[in-house]
């Protein structure tokens, strides 16, 4: 079981590679994690240093990925934040010769390009994940602004994002995993994680606690990932991501840290 990973890497806490490598080794599934940044924290702290990687390491190293036959091994590819336009080109590039060369291999694409209404990276790499990295996945896992955005739809109810997956999808068979919800059902002082499949929903609520660390949304898709690498079906890869990524923002709650609790790694089920 191995999943490549390619996504963005910190010193401190828990954002991209840095959250989800661990959660993935945890769950009993290798990991390649490729980096597309080295920066010694997330960006919302008041200092930051390191750098978005070259494109040509970036290259380089997926070339190596190949070279080791890791694509051959793999059973799912993960892509999160991407850097810069260059990386995200050389990261499609990866991704379309990696599906040609393993026809096993389940792609989730994480679009990491927004939240709270606002858009984070160039425009370069959004026309990258919308033209390239979308049409080629098995699995997207936006989260809701994300959604919109990408759909051209607003997401007010059940209705509308059905609308907005089958709009992603077009005539393809992608799966959408939308995170951070608020539907005009959904409870009141609860968040949901929706799955939609063949037009079907399956929701997962939990309560909205009143913190929000970094990361939560790479820590989702690298449990969700490394469950689909052990087999599971979707439904129980989504339900046991949401479980644990809970567990989590429950122990990092009562611990008033900042950066997620992320070891040891709860199990569903059990007390974090």
């Amino acid at each position: 079981m191995l999943v490549i990973s390619i996504q963005s890497q910190v010193v401190h806490g828990h954002v991209g590679n840095s959250a989800a490598a661990y959660a993935m080794q945890a769950e009993g599934v290798n990991v390649a994690a490729v980096p597309t940044t080295l920066l010694s924290n997330h960006p919302r702290y008041p200092t930051l240093r390191g750098r978005v990687l070259e494109t040509e390491l970036v290259a380089d190293l997926l070339r190596g990925v190949e070279e080791r036959d890791l694509v051959d091994e793999a059973a799912v590819l993960v892509t999160g934040y991407l850097g810069s336009p260059g990386n995200a080109a050389a990261i499609a590039d990866f991704a379309e010769r990696a599906l040609t060369r393993n026809s096993k291999l389940v792609y989730v694409c994480d679009p990491v390009i927004g939240d709270d209404g606002r858009v984070y990276v160039a425009d370069g790499i959004l026309d990258v994940v919308r033209h390239r990295l979308l049409p080629a996945a098995n699995l997207i896992t936006p989260n809701q602004f994300e959604l919109e955005l990408l759909s051209g739809t607003t997401i007010s109810d059940a209705q509308s994002l059905r609308a907005a997956c089958a709009a992603l999808a077009g005539q393809r068979r992608i799966d959408v995993v939308a995170t951070g919800c608020t539907l005009a059902d959904t409870p009141a002082g609860q968040v949901e994680t929706i799955l939609c499949a063949d037009g079907q929903l399956s929701r997962f609520a939990t309560p909205r606690l009143p913190i929000r660390p970094s990361g939560t949304g790479d820590l989702l898709t690298g449990l969700i990932a490394a469950h689909l690498a052990k087999g599971k079906a979707m439904e129980a890869a989504v339900r046991l991501a949401v479980e644990t990524v809970f567990a989590v923002l429950v122990r990092t709650q009562e611990a008033g840290t900042a950066e997620m609790r992320l070891v040891p790694l709860p199990t569903p089920g059990r007390q974090p």
